[in-house]
């Protein structure tokens, strides 16, 4: 299913673009104007479902009865509809969300789905092989220079993950975890740079949880690396294994 905030003129723009014109057809339910986060929050007679003709809202739906197109609604409801395609009491759901306020947190907080954060700060950590770069003379005559990974410790604001405080007296610095750190790890399954980055994996793929062993590490894929303080040979180096 697709559940999108977008009305659904946009997301027809949009999802052709990226998806090619039938990219409907990819999915079994497709919600726009969702309305995020109020879809979670919100209470079936707060925010009903609509019916949608040549992309107008129309008639209020005190229930979903099928798959389909439709506007607005509630996760309640949507739930029961799923309960009716999947004919299990309690079914499972994963909800990827780029968001912590519309997405992540309501999903986990309201649904209890489980939730994977698409996390572009993460972007960078994976390495490419030398055996696997592509020869210099294949690649584009105007590619451009490679850019600073998102990750990478800011001169200005630190880690997005990590940060060093300064201990009293003689005693050596402390790593905490920041509070964006917390708050993907309480609320997130798992945090990835991008959909791209699990493509590739086997189905029966088994993700590590950020709720293993209590780790506020465990969930990222890729393992993420940190690197605090000055960039030279004294930096401490927080790591996580897969």
């Amino acid at each position: 299913m697709l559940i999108t905030s977008s009305h659904s003129d946009y997301c027809k723009l949009l999802g052709s673009y990226i998806l090619g014109k039938d990219f409907a057809d990819l999915f079994d339910i497709v919600i726009t104007n969702a309305l995020k986060p109020g879809f979670f929050s919100h209470f079936p007679i707060q925010r009903p479902f609509h019916k949608l003709e040549n992309d107008e809202e129309k008639d209020e739906l005190p229930s979903l009865d099928k798959p389909g197109w439709y506007s607005q609604g509630n996760a309640a409801h949507l739930y029961e509809l799923l309960k009716k395609m999947t004919s299990k009491p309690e079914p499972k759901v994963v909800y990827f969300g780029d968001s912590m306020h519309s997405d992540i947190f309501p999903a986990h907080h309201y649904t209890n789905w489980e939730t994977v954060l698409i996390l572009e700060e993460l972007q960078g950590q994976e390495t490419e092989k030398p055996e696997e770069a592509e020869p210099l003379e294949k690649r584009g005559k105007y590619e451009a220079p490679k850019v600073k990974p998102l990750n990478s410790l800011s001169n200005k604001w630190g880690s997005y993950f990590i940060d060093s405080v300064s201990g009293r007296g003689r005693a050596e610095d402390s790593l905490v975890y920041t509070w964006s750190s917390k708050r993907i790890s309480t609320y997130s399954t798992i945090a990835i740079p991008s959909i791209e980055s699990i493509a590739d994996l086997p189905l029966d793929y088994k993700f590590t949880r950020f709720s293993t062993n209590n780790s506020k590490m465990a969930g990222y894929y890729p393992s993420v690396h940190y690197t605090l303080g000055s960039q030279d040979t004294d930096s401490k180096i927080i790591s996580t294994e897969k």
